[in-house]
């Protein structure tokens, strides 16, 4: 009846992420689960939209944490390479988090990577195909 709502929720998320301000901090933590559950799903644009989310939650931990690391975000998606609207591509811009940023974006990359193989793999009638790709992701 509305046809597929998904881009317009993505961006009304993202905005009302930035409407939270100085509070952001406090739901980086339950905020990961759900977001990241909206970035796997195959819409360009709304990983366009939701991308700069995880990037602002990197930020305000890295900021504000006292520890200047990443536990709080944990494991996310970091879009896909050479996209301009890739997490990697942020971090890559940012003063402060050009380095730990990066590292960290290839590293969940990488795994994300091997999730969706395992996800698409796992209809496969092929064991070996299966198996290997199990392997990969653990």
């Amino acid at each position: 009846r509305y046809g597929d709502m998904r881009k317009e929720i993505g961006f009304k998320i993202r905005d009302m992420w930035y409407n939270l301000g100085p509070h952001k901090i406090k739901f980086i933590p339950a905020m990961v689960g759900p977001i990241l559950e909206v970035t796997l799903v195959p819409e360009p644009e709304l990983r366009k939209a939701t991308i700069p989310i995880f990037f602002d939650m990197m930020q305000c931990e890295f900021n504000f944490s006292g520890n200047r690391n990443f536990h709080m975000v944990g494991f996310f998606s970091p879009s896909s390479p050479g996209c301009p609207c890739s997490l990697l591509e942020h971090c890559r811009k940012h003063k402060y988090l050009a380095a730990p940023g990066e590292v960290f974006a290839l590293l969940v990359s990488s795994l994300l990577d091997n999730l969706l193989d395992y996800r698409t793999i796992m209809h496969d009638e092929s064991k070996e195909n299966r198996m290997s790709c199990t392997v990969n992701l653990l």
